[in-house]
């Protein structure tokens, strides 16, 4: 029997371990076929709202925020391009690599969503950030990788030009962040079971499997 299954994907666009739980999360759902039929819906995150134009250098940023060393940064982004790599996601992530600010991204994210095409732009933007080091703040840039998934490159840039959309993405991160979403990925299944962090698919495999026995149970128990 298959399971539905909804689930929230809370992320950012700059969250490169977003990158690496839905590739893993993905090859989860690969792998338990027809047990599981999910809904993926992606909900949004900023991990920079106060990024200005331009972005910032990663190294600089990490050293302000964190204050981490040059060489600690360095050993933490080599461990995160070979965890990216085990998924089959190449991250060109080294010198020069570029914080931004995602507002916009998000906002293209949820009118793709009734587009039908949300979870194809996701992905066209992790690729354009991490992999072809875009920037992704830029509204040519944005309007560019939708038009390559499908989506209305005219309404994108539409979009893009005003604030449309804007009081949905910021109502959503306000209540990912009352319920107590202060990392992502965070994903939420069925509405209420969290998982938390870039799970490895086994994980992910292992915790479906579990939602799905009590989902089923719960049903079951309504209609006695």
């Amino acid at each position: 029997m298959t399971t539905q299954l909804r689930i929230d994907f809370i992320s950012d666009i700059a969250c490169p371990w977003c990158v690496i739980g839905l590739r893993n999360m993905e090859a989860a759902l690969a792998e338990l076929g027809d047990e599981i039929a999910a809904s993926i819906r992606f909900e949004p995150f900023e991990l920079n709202p106060d990024m200005a134009e331009g972005g910032m250098d990663r190294a600089a940023y990490f050293a302000e925020k964190y204050r981490l060393p040059a060489d600690e940064a360095k050993r933490r982004g080599g461990a995160i391009r070979e965890a990216a790599e085990a998924t089959g996601f190449a991250m060109n992530t080294g010198e020069g690599f570029r914080i931004y600010n995602t507002f916009d991204c998000h906002r293209l994210l949820h009118w793709a969503l009734g587009e039908g095409r949300q979870r194809a732009l996701k992905h066209a933007l992790f690729e354009a950030y991490f992999a072809d080091n875009r920037d992704i703040s830029d509204a040519d840039v944005l309007a560019e990788v939708a038009a390559g998934v499908g989506l209305d490159e005219g309404r994108a840039r539409e979009i893009l030009a005003g604030d449309e959309f804007a009081d949905v993405v910021r109502t959503e991160e306000q209540e990912a962040r009352r319920n107590g979403v202060q990392s992502v990925p965070t994903i939420i299944v069925a509405g209420e079971y969290v998982i938390n962090g870039a799970q490895p698919p086994e994980i992910f495999m292992r915790a479906f499997r579990h939602i799905a026995g009590e989902v089923a149970k719960k049903a079951v128990a309504a209609n006695a």
